[in-house]
């Protein structure tokens, strides 16, 4: 089955394994700790409204699942396109407080513009959130820019405060299904990207020999049929694995010289819960140093049309 439903910790599991695997970090990486104190306040922000949503679910979409089933079939993510609502006003408060977190750790005014121009309304909150959600990078960026703010910083912050309602929505969609149309369509998807919202893989974790890709916006969980590269398939010769550190073969690089993309790997007993996926990518940051440092690079997000920022 291509799709694949990680184990949902409750809210004290889900804090004790966050804090033992900050610990890992900071003892294997002393250099990373005013990282992991940040990421330490954007997860809690992350955890708390996602528990939000959990207890106020967001209205039922009239997505059927044949309708998903179809979109699945022509490589289309279940999210694209679609008019999803969104809570505004519960997302909008989330962001500021992200930016007020990132101006604490060390992105200073640059944060603190961006929830200046939200709280002003230069900039409308509902309609990040809708870029976001509909992965609309460059929107985001063009109406960032247009404003004088951070572009990848704008981007950033929407995609964190967004990625809970992403989770909640995939899940809702993916996860509780019974319906045989859309489970043969989730099992027959064969693309490196994201079924549910588009976005490329943070990384793989191979569980008991089975590599599953991450999603790194709204953490699905897919496995694909073939070893190959996620990008553009190349199965061949040019795509390969290689373990910077010789000694820890469990985590690796897939490179791949057809596209030059690249994806990190790591072995672990079990699946990654979200939002602990964040935690996965930054301890495995040095493998993103090696894969650049031999001149790959992870690709753009594929294009998906969708609202952007109004003007």
């Amino acid at each position: 089955m291509a799709y694949v439903d990680p184990r949902t910790p409750t809210s004290a599991e889900l804090k004790a394994m966050a804090d033992e695997r900050w610990q890992r970090v900071i003892a294997v990486h002393p250099d990373l700790e005013p990282a992991v104190t940040l990421q330490q306040a954007l997860l809690a922000e992350i955890m708390g409204l996602a528990d939000a949503i959990q207890r106020h679910p967001m209205p039922r979409l009239s997505l059927p699942p044949r309708y998903l089933a179809a979109k699945l079939s022509r490589g289309v993510p279940a999210f694209s396109g679609e008019p999803i609502p969104l809570p505004v006003p519960r997302l909008t408060a989330s962001l500021g407080r992200l930016c007020d977190q990132l101006a604490a750790g060390g992105a200073g005014d640059v944060a603190a513009r961006i929830r200046a121009a939200v709280d002003e309304g230069t900039m409308d909150a509902g309609s990040l959130f809708t870029a976001s959600l509909a992965r609309n990078q460059t929107a985001i960026r063009e109406g960032a820019t247009h404003r004088g703010l951070a572009p990848d910083l704008v981007w950033l912050v929407g995609e964190l405060t967004v990625s809970p309602v992403a989770y909640a929505l995939q899940r809702t969609l993916f996860a509780t299904t019974t319906d045989e149309t859309l489970g043969a369509a989730l099992a027959q998807w064969r693309n490196g990207y994201c079924p549910a919202c588009g976005s490329w893989p943070a990384l793989a974790e191979v569980v008991e020999g089975h590599r599953v890709l991450r999603c790194s916006f709204c953490a699905a969980a897919w496995e694909l049929p073939t070893y190959a590269c996620v990008y553009c398939q190349e199965a061949g010769e040019p795509f390969t694995a290689a373990a910077p550190d010789e000694e820890r073969k469990d985590r690796r690089v897939e490179l791949c010289k057809t596209c030059t993309g690249y994806l990190k790997t790591v072995d672990l007993p079990e699946l990654s819960p979200f939002p602990l996926l964040a935690i996965a990518d930054l301890e495995t940051m040095d493998l993103d140093v090696a894969a650049m440092e031999h001149g790959f690079a992870r690709p753009p997000l594929r294009e998906i049309k969708g609202l952007g920022l109004r003007a």
